[in-house]
């Protein structure tokens, strides 16, 4: 009866005054799913990150959109109340992003929180995501995972943000720029030791998908003797780091004193923390006792 009921609302007529936040596919255009396609074709409007990409899709489902404008990084701002305006007046909107699911690194949650304080709304059509896509396929621990989006460009700030995530756990998800995915390796591979194992996912369920599994040594041997270009989108998938006992293997006041270098005081008593089992905020006037000192 559940069941029959949740498929009853699904194939309803799409309701006025909703925002509908859409997942599109990100490369192969069959993983559209039924209920996002149904969507597309019936709300007042699709605002798109790239209208020229969205368009693709329609004429693939055939769909002839009432409208389709652009909302993307440079125009959110000032669309944004337009957009919530219409909504208020009863016309139901679909926001999608270039690929995959919106919001994920992409434009859009300015719309959201803006139709959320006006008490519109919001309805998830969730489908494809590069993050979960790559994640399922890549051998790693997936219990527990945290996404970090794109490294800083400027390579003294990228090796700063790895250092902070150096003793993280979890299995770490970034978006890379095949530009720069050799430079990422080589970093992971000074701060994050050689040993880590890592993933890279390229084009995701698109014509030249791949997939590349090993250590960062291995991987950063495989990227080293590529002769073609790297194209196409990626997502990198690092190891967390083992879980292990630093109390007597580590000199605790040499741990504080390289972490405080590169870290604030409270982030590097929590890793400390994590590492040592002592408890975070003896560690924290600790390393304000050494920095006054």
């Amino acid at each position: 009866m559940l069941i029959e009921k949740a498929i009853d609302q699904q194939t309803s007529k799409t309701s006025p005054g909703l925002l509908y936040v859409v997942a599109t596919p990100i490369g192969n255009l069959e993983d559209i799913t039924f209920r996002a396609a149904r969507i597309l074709g019936e709300v007042d409007v699709i605002a798109a990150e790239d209208t020229r990409r969205t368009r693709v899709l329609l004429r693939h489902l055939s769909i002839a959109p009432r409208q389709l404008i652009s909302l993307h990084e440079h125009n959110e701002a000032r669309q944004v109340a337009k957009l919530v305006r219409r909504i208020t007046n009863g016309e139901s909107i679909a926001l999608v992003s270039d690929a995959g699911t919106p919001l994920i690194s992409d434009p859009g949650y300015r719309l959201v929180r803006a139709a959320s304080a006006q008490s519109i709304k919001v309805v998830s059509v969730p489908g494809p995501s590069s993050v979960t896509a790559a994640l399922s396929v890549s051998g790693l621990a997936t219990d527990r995972f945290v996404f970090e989006g794109f490294l800083p460009q400027r390579a003294s700030a990228r090796c700063e943000r790895l250092k902070q995530l150096v003793y993280e756990p979890r299995t770490l998800i970034f978006f890379e720029s095949p530009r720069r995915i050799k430079d990422v390796i080589q970093d992971m591979e000074k701060i994050c030791s050689g040993d880590r194992q890592a993933v890279i996912c390229r084009e995701m369920t698109k014509i030249f998908e791949s997939v590349i599994r090993g250590t960062l040594n291995e991987i950063s041997t495989i990227l080293g003797e590529q002769k073609e270009t790297i194209k196409g989108e990626i997502v990198l998938l690092l190891d967390g780091a083992e879980k292990f006992d630093c109390a007597s293997s580590v000199d605790e006041d040499l741990l504080l004193t390289l972490l405080s270098e590169s870290l604030p005081p409270r982030r590097a008593s929590e890793i400390a923390a994590r590492l040592t089992g002592k408890r975070k905020n003896d560690l924290y006037q600790k390393i304000l006792l050494q920095n006054f000192k």
